[in-house]
Parts: structure tokens; sequence; C-alpha cells
């Protein structure tokens, strides 16, 4: 445990560092000052070479089959079944209160504390 809290307390330490090195303004500076780069020459287009004719493939795809020719799905019309009556089931009902109200509860009995000890006083 104390071995990985050094670790990043170290590596803190490190990364601080490290970012406390950098100086940004001298860094586009020195870019700005920079003499005027080479220009890039321009590359020749490659010319892509023809596809070769395809004696083999016919010029135009053949049709579609159209949406009349698809099979029609069976329909029924016939009823559907009733569903099935329930039985009534009995409402239940409760028992009648008491007349007499519930006895009260009794409290709790207080508990003894325990004496806490306390250090002597100091000289």
């Amino acid at each position: 445990m104390a071995a990985s809290i050094n670790c990043s307390i170290i590596f803190v330490i490190v990364a601080l560092l490290s970012l406390s090195s950098i100086s940004t303004s001298q860094a586009a500076r020195s870019l700005l000052q920079l003499p005027n780069l080479p220009t890039i020459p321009s590359l020749p287009k490659p010319t892509m070479p023809q596809l070769p004719n395809f004696p083999n493939l016919p010029a135009t795809l053949p049709p579609l089959p159209s949406v009349t020719s698809l099979p029609t799905l069976p329909t029924t019309n016939s009823p559907l079944p009733s569903l099935p009556t329930l039985p009534s089931v009995p409402k239940m009902t409760l028992p009648p209160m008491p007349a007499n109200p519930l006895p009260n509860m009794p409290s709790l009995p207080n508990i003894p504390t325990i004496p806490t000890l306390s250090p002597p006083p100091s000289n």
C-alpha cells in the first residue's frame, strides 16, 4: 500500500517537472522563424488502364418478377372461438374488529449505562 502511494507521488512529481519545462512561446517563435521550406513538386497524375470488354455479359439485366406473380397467402374467414366464462370467486371479508381496544405494549426498561474509564490527569 505504501509502495503504491510512493510510486504515485513520484509519478506526479515527474509529470509536473516535465510539464513545467515546456516553453510553448519559445517553441512557437522558433517555428515562425524557420526559413521558407521548399515547395513540393507536383506529381504526375496516374493513368488508369481501360477495363477489358466482356462479351459474355448481357447488356441489360433480366426484369424482376412482378407482384402479381407472387403466391397469395390463404385467408380464413372462420370465426374465432369465444372465451370460456370464468367461475365467480367469492368475496373475502375480514372478521369484525374486537369491541375492546388492544392493550398497550409495555415500555422497555431503562438499561443502566456502563461507566467509561477516563485517562488519568496529566501533571
